[in-house]
């Protein structure tokens, strides 16, 4: 069977198949078009999701205009659907994509965005990554302060921290403990 008989679903599933096999190429062609067949079908939020998937899968296998290209847009689509959770982290992929071309202040400003609509939308743990990228490109930048509150305040919204997690809040907090209140 070929992508052009296939369903968008038998596509999803082919595609989530080589992700897990770890062909990101393939996986973000299969992806790229379950995305089209599902516009052709009129779900336009199935198909904004299948581009996430398909930035996402671009990005693994080194292909960052790719990744930029399959998830333009897709924020605004969430956004219209009033998604937050979905908006919020197809603006992370965004940034992630922004960040691998080497546009910094662009992808610093995406994450800053993202990271508030994740607050709102109550995905602590996805945040924190959101935050941690940012926080990595705000020392980049030499704004260590910054990097520094962003990353503890990624942080705060984790339910259940990993052991690396609460090892870096620890961190985080002690340089704090000995500055004049």
């Amino acid at each position: 069977m070929t992508s052009e008989t296939m369903t968008p679903s038998a596509l999803a599933e082919e595609a989530q198949a080589a992700y897990q096999r770890g062909d990101y190429q393939a996986a973000a062609q299969a992806y790229a078009a379950a995305a089209q067949g599902y516009t052709s079908a009129g779900d336009a939020l199935t198909a904004a999701e299948m581009r996430n998937n398909s930035s996402v899968a671009a990005l693994r296998a080194g292909d960052s205009q790719a990744s930029l290209e399959a998830v333009e847009g897709t924020p605004a689509v969430f956004a219209a659907a009033g998604d937050l959770r979905r908006q919020g982290m197809a603006l992370g992929n965004l940034g992630a994509a922004l960040e691998a071309l080497g546009r910094v202040e662009e992808a610093i400003t995406v994450y800053e965005e993202s990271s508030l609509l994740l607050k709102q939308a109550g995905e602590g743990n996805f945040r924190a990554h959101v935050m941690q990228s940012l926080s990595a490109l705000q020392l980049k930048t030499g704004r260590q302060l910054e990097a520094v509150a962003t990353m503890q305040a990624g942080l705060e919204g984790v339910e259940r921290p990993t052991l690396k997690q609460r090892l870096v809040k620890a961190l985080l907090r002690s340089p704090f403990k000995v500055l004049p209140k």
